[in-house]
């Protein structure tokens, strides 16, 4: 008997022992946990580092908190706030030009300045660290529009403001990093308390609490709340961009000066072009990096173009001299040296003045994406002289492509008062490929691209007066230029019957002689026609014809009628 008690005894506690530990089991299955998440290594960060929140998406990019102020890398301030900012190598400083001044900020000094003198920050504006340029919040907060709120290991970013879908907790519980009562805790929030809702699911939903902290909620601990308009940024004070423009439509005619007996062709092709209000002789040409440039500039041919009603645009080119010397400009030199763009600028201005022009147009052809960023920003500090002297400031520009975009037509489209497409060139002299020099296609396509961009009303399209004759002999084959005002006795002469190819909107024609395949797409009034049409279509700010002494008397008759439309 007293061995069957002890048995018993013995299988009792095992019993108890064996509940006791599935109760631990169930307990520790159906607890919630208690661990809390180290921020730091939540958020990867070290240091002085603090990690980007960008509305509700964290950057790869990291801040730096310093002596209680928030730095941003120039990555993420370009990305995502402004692209305004310059960096000028040659003063290892930061500039930011707007519609009338340029400011500059030199890397770790305190001190911002501009052509008024210099203002102490208190503080500095800028530092380099592991080659990475940081701009203070304080001072980015000029120039962009943005809110950022910093906390200890994280800053939250906001660049655009709404409606925040707000929810109630209702009882005391934890944001945990996952959805599931075993995930670590990033916050513990009270009933009462308020988050946003960022994705709602069947228990669990992701929420952002006040400051910042993006995790998981149990819903049954959240009720709906009213949703809360959000306080947008306030904008900076920047001055406003002005622009000069003509009354009613542009009609500019290239007027090709390669002499200074060139001028004297003035008359000639005045006679030919009826309706055009905007004459813009080729007569300047950068020679060198150091900001020198040819010129056939005639006051004389200024006053009597304007003595016929016309402005005056001159060209300034940075191939012409080249071509004519077997010289080249180092572009990415010229425009990548403050002094230089300064000096050439002045001298553009100057010159317009003196000669009693009306504006400056610009042709900058060939550049590489490595030009891009000097170039622009020469273009700003140019836009401030022009707006100062109230000169017309255009930009020629090539059709746009994504392999073309340095060109900046968005930002050509506040500095400029005119922005000219050059609606041809599709297919070129020498071109392995035959084709049209501007199908239909070609220029529409192109304009929308520009309008994107660019505001209507600053947006002209030049016209090209000329097509390209393509030959074929065996593996050999030849381009030549034809004028538009020969276009008539060419195909007279050849005996050709060219048909109207509706995909192109051009009069087509193909035909062998011996042993050569010929192949042209007409310009002529049909297809300039059509185009004028998608221009007026558009609603754009003008047309242009590269150019004077190729065209006819008719085709003016419609660039006129186009203009007076």
């Amino acid at each position: 008997m007293k061995k069957f008690l002890v048995t018993l005894v013995l299988l009792i506690l095992a019993a108890v022992v064996g509940y006791l530990a599935i109760g631990r089991e169930l307990i520790d299955k159906y607890s919630y946990g208690k661990e809390y998440a180290d921020l730091q290594e939540y958020f990867g960060v070290s240091g002085e580092q603090a990690a980007i929140l960008l509305q509700n998406d964290l950057l790869q990019e990291r801040a730096i908190l310093r002596d209680g102020r928030c730095y941003f890398p120039m990555s993420v301030v370009e990305e995502y706030l402004t692209d305004g900012f310059y960096y000028e190598e040659e003063v290892d400083s930061l500039l930011f030009t707007t519609a009338d001044t340029t400011y500059a900020v030199e890397i770790g000094s305190d001190q911002l300045r501009n052509t008024n003198g210099s203002e102490g920050l208190g503080y500095p504006a800028s530092f380099r660290e592991n080659n990475e340029i940081y701009l203070s919040t304080d001072l980015l907060s000029r120039f962009a529009r943005f809110s950022v709120s910093v906390y200890d290991h994280h800053v939250q970013l906001k660049t655009q403001w709404g409606l925040a879908d707000m929810r109630k907790i209702t009882d005391d519980t934890q944001v945990r990093v996952l959805g599931g009562i075993k995930s670590p805790i990033l916050k513990d929030v009270a009933e009462g308390d308020s988050v946003e809702l960022l994705e709602e699911m069947e228990t669990w939903s992701k929420v952002k609490t006040s400051d910042a902290l993006i995790g998981y909620v149990e819903n049954k601990k959240m009720r709906a709340a009213s949703s809360l308009e959000e306080i947008p940024a306030q904008a900076p004070d920047l001055p406003e961009y002005t622009s000069v423009s003509l009354d009613g439509k542009a009609v500019v005619g290239f007027h090709a000066i390669y002499s200074e007996g060139g001028n004297d062709t003035l008359g000639e092709v005045l006679s030919e072009a009826p309706g055009m209000n905007v004459i813009a002789p080729t007569w300047y040409s950068f020679q060198n990096e150091a900001a020198d440039y040819r010129s056939y500039a005639s006051a004389s041919y200024v006053e009597k173009a304007h003595e016929k009603g016309l402005q005056v645009w001159p060209v300034w080119d940075n191939f012409n001299y080249a071509l004519e010397n077997g010289t080249s400009v180092d572009t990415v030199s010229l425009f990548s040296s403050m002094e230089m763009r300064d000096r050439l600028a002045r001298a553009m201005v100057d010159e317009t003045i003196a000669i009693g022009a009306d504006g400056i147009n610009l042709d900058m052809e060939g550049l590489s994406s490595e030009c891009g960023p000097h170039y622009v920003q020469f273009l700003k500090e140019l836009g401030i002289l022009c707006r100062r002297q109230g000169l017309v400031f255009s930009i020629d520009n090539y059709v746009p492509f994504h392999f073309n975009n340095f060109y900046r037509l968005d930002v050509q489209g506040r500095v400029a008062d005119y922005v000219i497409i050059m609606g041809y060139d599709e297919h070129t002299l020498g071109s392995s490929e035959q084709g049209s020099v501007a199908s239909i296609d070609y220029v529409s396509n192109g304009l929308d691209r520009t309008l994107d961009q660019v505001p209507a009303g600053k947006v002209i399209n030049a016209l090209p007066l000329y097509t390209i004759l393509w030959s074929q002999t065996g593996s050999e084959p030849g381009s030549e230029y034809i004028t538009l005002n020969n276009v008539d006795s060419f195909v007279e002469r050849t005996g050709i019957e060219p048909e109207w190819n509706e995909e192109t909107c051009q009069n087509y024609a193909e035909w062998t002689s011996g042993e050569t395949t010929y192949r042209i797409w007409l310009e002529d009034e049909e297809s300039i026609l059509a185009k004028l049409n998608v221009m007026k279509a558009k609603e754009i700010g003008g047309a242009a014809a590269w150019r004077l002494g190729y065209g006819t008397p008719e085709v003016w008759q419609l660039i006129s009628g186009y203009a007076g439309d």
